[in-house]
């Protein structure tokens, strides 16, 4: 069995991104006749064609195609060895890399990381707003030191640290018709008033759709959006009704929006997320300390103050 080298892989996939010798000789800095002799070499040596040539143009085989996903597979563990290299090289100055659900990531955690940083000014941070799977996959994969998240996170190599509970709201226009109406007719009186949404497989359409059915109405939203910074966006601008968070409320421009009294006590938990057996480092543990204060100072109560990090 013969198989291929670094650089043949190289090639193979430079031709393969670029469509064409003359593209994968500049992507490579090398000349063309060196990009020709290395791909016919490889094809001499793995017993197939690669490609076709049909006028001058280079097309693909169905081998071709197979192989190159398992060598992209390749070059993005060779690219998460050197972002791991650089932040072990970085970590001498300091770095914390944090994600975040983005409901979260739009004002509670930037407000905490400006006061972070106050005592920390020599220190790299990174924040990235993820849905809840990308953000446990990040933390998985040790390409984030801490999560904090909106909604449950359940895997057995993680830990979840409960911080706040916060308030599940219905908003609405302000001045809208549906204000001032008590629960038990707020229900059928919201039958006919458009509805910003969430599409299925969204944390948030878990709740909605349920959330509506208890209420005895159908579940067809106008407009469905990602998130409820979203959505928060479109209930000021007076396209409808929407269900969000406590936070991403408190976030927006709430002179241009109401609370109606719909979904009573449901709540959400807010969540520090971290890799279950391995202790955090000291910059992430200070961290949440100033996260913890910043829920503090937005009235926001602590459910988990007390249980260890």
């Amino acid at each position: 069995m013969q198989t291929l080298n670094l650089r043949q892989i190289e090639v193979f996939r430079a031709v393969m991104i670029t469509g064409s010798i003359n593209g994968a000789a500049q992507l490579l800095l090398v000349s063309q006749p060196a990009v020709s002799r290395m791909l016919s070499h490889t094809e001499s040596r793995i017993g197939f064609q690669l490609f076709e040539r049909i006028k001058g143009r280079l097309y693909p085989s169905p081998e071709a195609r197979r192989l190159f996903h398992d060598v992209e597979a390749v070059y993005r563990n060779i690219q998460r060895v050197n972002t791991t290299l650089l932040d072990l090289q970085q970590q001498r100055r300091g770095i914390l890399r944090l994600v975040s659900s983005p409901s979260l990531g739009h004002q509670l955690v930037p407000d905490a990381l400006a006061a972070f940083r106050q005592g920390h000014e020599g220190l790299r941070i990174s924040l990235e707003c993820l849905r809840h799977t990308l953000l446990r996959d990040r933390l998985l994969d040790h390409q984030a030191d801490l999560g904090i998240s909106l909604f449950p996170v359940d895997h057995p190599n993680l830990r979840a640290v409960p911080l706040s509970d916060i308030r599940v709201l219905l908003v609405c226009p302000a001045g809208h018709p549906l204000l001032g109406l008590e629960p038990a007719a707020l229900a059928a009186a919201l039958v006919g008033y458009p509805v910003v949404g969430y599409p299925p497989g969204t944390p948030f359409y878990g709740i909605m759709q349920p959330a509506f059915e208890r209420a005895g109405l159908p579940y067809a939203p106008h407009l469905e959006v990602d998130s409820p910074h979203h959505a928060c966006a479109l209930v000021r601008n007076g396209v409808g009704v929407a269900m969000v968070d406590e936070i991403s409320y408190r976030a927006a421009d709430t002179t241009r929006m109401a609370v109606l009294p719909f979904m009573g006590e449901a709540r959400l938990t807010v969540s520090l997320v971290h890799v279950r057996h391995e202790p955090l480092a000291q910059l992430a543990l200070a961290f949440v300390k100033q996260l913890r204060r910043t829920l503090q100072d937005n009235g926001l109560a602590l459910t988990g103050a007390a249980q260890p990090v």
